[in-house]
């Protein structure tokens, strides 16, 4: 597919928009409207409804991009940069994919794709689109919205006869033909509205924003703005460059952050406008300004000049925005209005959002303009959010801006959750499996979870109160509910599309509310199941979570089950080893009051028999599900004890070693051991590692709560030795990744010690093979067997199967032997009540919740709607099509893609919708250039040109042909309620 996106006519695009409004109340997929009250603010002798908008960027180069924009509330409009270099000159210089807004936001791409008439002729459509959708949508004033342009990057390219043509056509369209064939096609359309359509006025903007290029000397930027200033008679605001705070303040801000990743030198500061010539310039700018009648200020900020370190776009520079761009500035902002003592104006750009608009204004800071919000999953609908919330406050002219309110923001900024850089890296987001060309849309935290827990169903009951019933919903797949819901690893929230607007939902915790709330009421309702009598009989060897899970499972299918369990009270190393403080034992006991219900028999205090003996007792099916219990080797003199049998001691109130604790290792279990260390009452508890911990293997949540109770980190060291009160630890330094991405260490031969009188080796805990091979199971290199072992009947999960391994993994397996025991999987309905509506899923896109009563308001339900892929398009080119049985499928436009790659970030499958999805073609020239886009090129009537597996054929709907069904309706529903998409 090509990278050149072909702008859409007006004719078409109002017809698009007349039909999309009329069928669904919709503009390009923004489903709420944002309707504007009666509140107005001035400027550049114009009003604005409300002081927001897109910024100079992807989401101000096409009219579709502007129109949803301003359908979902913008009503500041910072027009994408032109230049004199244009069209496919620019686009050859832009690698793709250019954006990558998954957490902070880069980019490689700088100024409109379009040439510069078409880029005109964009903003003219746009401009006479929302004058008339304003009045007969009651959207709004119709003269309560702003364009501002964006101009760049020498004095000669603006004064040559391209980008001076636009800036008078900006200013007055009158003449030109796309303003004409506007009006003339809105009185079309809109024949009751033709006197008013003839006042629409053509003076598009009046105001002008200078884009400068890195390293352009201050003398020329100062020219540019006179000239606009004097020359142009424009209302002129000049970009600044975070350059101008200085490499080092810059490195430490991003660096107290957690951005010490982000890599950058000193060239763009020594470049760039410096401080001590911009502050003079900006005056005289000031003045000249005044003296013309015009409105002068600054914009803060451009985006931030990194290098690309780790691949993530292919370019060698790119631009860093969003969260991480905040801080800088904000500061900026700071440094700006204390130097000018707030008179300055400010307009602003940089990481804004629902969470801090509301303060920048507060701080008369406005318009402020964004980019990275509505590149993230809720798109243009976040501005709906934002509308509503600047709603609030109270509307006055510019008098200038808060120097103690901004230096406030500026500081709190950085240490504010939205805006810090996660301790450890991000996770994977994405599923494993490849986007299906149709029925894509999947709840990605279900997918995430090694048994699939059908979770956005039951945080919908607990949304309703209906407790008893999510929690049967619940145990149908997970027969631990109160473990998973205090412990869980919580794979699901690590998937959950919610982590791109604020925080995941906290499914752990929804599932622990079911149980606790659902759970007296569902006990009552369950009955014995029915004995099956066909020989069948199963033993389980373990009476951990993994080996009670397979119990349970068996014995709801009412195979007689035999659970051995050599301890005294069932719970493994969740029960014996697991601190207190993590889970009760009382948890524990309500778990495994459910496995009894099914019929389970357990033995206690109980060896297993072995395979043999088990077989001669006639157990069909024998399961070993034996933990993780015996301590890695820390091979260091000194007083060294291993952790499992260290935190079984201290859970059986046994005395255990204290004093200063060293605890080596870096997993969840180091972190019980840290925490319990100091509650204990050591006198002090360090965690030693020989990476940092950005690096540690332990859950961030884990390490977060160690830090939070007070746990010291000694990174970067390995241990040689405890001796007097000591540890003796080598420093290392972190060298080239290796095969996981982690940076190896390095020793230095350097020597640090710490106070030290027991160290807790918490590295490399392993299964006891023995247990396996003295019955005759084969066992690989680690010391463990297969799943299915090489003895008929035997298997092995959890902990026996995986080594360490987490507790929804355990039930996973004991899953996968409950049904080779019962021959198929289990079988359950999923209550209707479960499943939210479209109509409540489609409302909570784009709103971003700092707090919520219940977690089922935040719950996006992806397993009703996803359409994330559509949502992100800055261009609008992922379409949402409704065939006529009411499913919802993907349509890629490709003439209106420019391949930035956003979809692709957020799919939530590991996949790239613009080149995956079902894709409709404007042209044979574009359908024969996509050799890998699945799709059809209307040839017209009801015939098309398709490509599908990899072949290419003619087929005509009107007759016989070789398209599977499901396909034929979706290109017939194309043609004929989606005809506005062909062109």
């Amino acid at each position: 597919m090509s990278e050149l996106m072909t702008p859409i006519p007006f004719r078409e695009l109002m017809t698009w928009i007349t039909t999309e409004y009329r069928r669904d109340g919709a503009v390009f997929g923004v489903h709420k409207p944002y309707k504007a009250g009666m509140k107005k603010l001035p400027i550049f002798g114009e009003t604005i409804e409300t002081p927001f908008g897109p910024a100079a960027g992807p989401n101000t180069q096409l009219a579709q991009n502007i129109i949803a924009g301003y359908f979902a509330g913008a009503r500041f409009f910072e027009l994408k940069t032109v230049q004199k270099m244009d069209g496919a000159d620019l686009a050859a210089c832009i690698n793709r994919p250019c954006i990558l807004a998954e957490d902070e936001c880069y980019n490689c791409e700088w100024s409109t794709e379009l040439y510069v008439q078409q880029a005109f002729e964009e903003y003219v459509k746009a401009w006479c689109a929302l004058k008339i959708m304003a009045k007969v949508y009651g959207l709004g004033d119709p003269n309560g919205f702003v364009f501002n342009m964006s101009v760049g990057y020498d004095l000669a390219g603006i004064q040559g006869e391209k980008i001076d043509t636009f800036l008078n056509g900006m200013v007055d369209a009158s003449k030109t033909p796309i303003f004409q064939e506007c009006i003339a096609v809105l009185k079309e359309f809109f024949p009751g509205e033709s006197d008013y359509i003839d006042t629409i006025t053509p003076h598009v903007s009046g105001s002008v924003t200078v884009s400068t290029l890195h390293g352009c000397p201050p003398d020329e930027i100062e020219r540019i703005a006179s000239y606009l200033l004097e020359k142009k008679h424009l209302h002129t605001f000049v970009k600044c460059n975070p350059t101008i705070l200085g490499y080092e303040t810059a490195r430490s801000i991003l660096d107290s952050m957690g951005y010490d990743y982000i890599a950058f030198d000193d060239h763009h500061f020594k470049e760039d406008l410096q401080y001590a010539d911009a502050v003079p310039m900006f005056h005289r700018l000031q003045a000249l300004a005044d003296k013309e009648g015009l409105e002068f200020g600054l914009k803060l900020s451009n985006t931030f000049p990194v290098d690309v370190k780790a691949g993530e776009l292919p370019s060698e520079e790119m631009y860093m925005a969003g969260k991480s761009l905040f801080p800088l500035t904000t500061t900026m902002a700071a440094m700006m209005a204390k130097e000018f003592g707030g008179k300055l104006r400010l307009s602003y750009a940089g990481g804004a959002d629902a969470f801090n608009i509301d303060k920048l204004f507060a701080c008369g800071i406005w318009p402020i303009t964004m980019a990275t919000t509505e590149l993230k999953p809720g798109g243009y609908q976040r501005f709906t959010q934002i509308g509503d919330k600047l709603d609030a406050l109270d509307f006055k002219p510019f008098t200038g801006v808060d120097v103690v309110g901004i230096e406030a923001l500026s500081l709190a900024a950085r240490s504010d959750k939205y805006h810090v850089k996660a301790i450890k890296p991000l996770p994977r987001r994405k599923l494993y499996d490849k986007v299906p060309l149709l029925d894509c849309f999947t709840a990605p935290c279900k997918g995430g979870c090694p048994i699939h827990q059908d979770i956005p169903e039951y945080i919908e009951l607990c949304r309703k109160g209906a407790y008893a019933s999510a929690l049967r919903l619940i145990t149908e797949k997970n027969p631990l509910p109160f473990i998973t819901g205090t412990i869980c690893a919580h794979n699901c929230m690590t998937k959950c599309m919610r982590n791109y607007y604020d925080e995941p939902v906290n499914i752990r915790a929804t599932k622990l509310v079911a149980a606790e709330k659902g759970y007296d009421a569902y006990m009552s309702k369950i009955t014995p199941p029915a004995p099956v009598t066909d020989g069948r009989k199963v033993a389980v060897i373990g009476g951990g979570p993994t080996g009670m899970s397979a119990a349970y499972f068996v014995g709801r299918a009412g195979i007689p089950v035999t659970l051995f369990e050599k301890a005294d009270r069932l719970g493994g190393i969740v029960r014996q080893v697991i601190p207190a403080f993590r889970i009760s034992d009382e948890a524990i006991d309500k778990d495994v009051a459910l496995m009894e219900k099914m019929g389970v028999e357990v033995k206690l205090n109980t060896e297993a028999p072995s395979v043999a003996e088990l077989k001669a007792q006639g157990y069909t099916h024998i399961f070993f599900a034996v933990g993780a219990w015996k301590a890695g080797r820390l091979d260091i003199p000194g007083n060294v004890v291993p952790v499992i049998g260290w935190l079984r001691d201290m859970k059986a109130g046994k005395d255990v070693s204290l004093g200063h604790v060293a605890v080596v290792g870096g997993g969840n279990t180091a972190m019980d051991a840290a925490r319990a260390a100091l509650r204990a009452g050591a006198k002090s508890s360090t965690l030693v590692y020989r990476r940092t911990k950005k690096y540690m293997p332990a859950d961030a949540e884990e390490l977060e709560m160690a830090i939070a109770d007070g746990v010291e980190f000694l990174e970067l060291v390995a241990p040689v030795e405890q001796k007097d009160g000591k540890l003796i630890c080598e420093k290392m330094k972190l060298g080239d990744p290796d095969d996981k991405g982690r940076r190896k260490p390095v020793p230095t031969g350097e020597m640090v010690e710490i106070p030290c009188d027991t160290v807790v080796s918490a590295v490399g805990e392993k299964v006891e093979s023995e247990v396996f091979t003295r019955n005759g199971i084969t066992v690989d290199e680690k010391g463990i067997p297969a799943f299915k072992t090489n003895l008929e009947g035997v298997y092995a999960g959890g902990d026996a199967m995986r080594g360490p391994a987490t507790v929804v993994e355990g039930i996973a397996d004991a899953q996968y032997f409950a049904n080779a025991v019962i021959g198929e999987a289990h079988k359950f309905a999923i209550p209707a009540k479960a499943v939210a509506t479209r109509e409540e899923a489609v409302a909570k896109k784009g709103v971003l919740c700092e707090s919520a009563k219940c977690e089922g308001n935040r719950c996006l339900t992806c397993n009703v709607v996803c359409q994330v892929c559509a949502d992100v398009c800055p261009n609008r080119a992922n379409v949402v099509i409704e065939l006529p049985d009411g499913r919802q499928q993907i349509l890629h436009v490709d003439r209106m893609c420019n391949e930035c790659g956003n979809c692709a970030v957020f799919c939530p499958y590991d996949s790239a919708p613009y080149r995956e999805k079902f894709t409709l073609f404007l042209t044979r020239e574009g359908f024969d250039e996509s050799v890998n886009n699945q799709g059809f090129l209307p040839l017209g009537g009801k015939k098309v040109l398709v490509r599908l597996d990899s072949k290419v054929f003619e087929a005509d709907l009107d007759a016989k042909n070789d398209l599977p069904a499901d396909i034929e309706v979706f290109i017939w529903t194309v043609l004929t309620k989606y005809a506005y998409l062909m062109g």
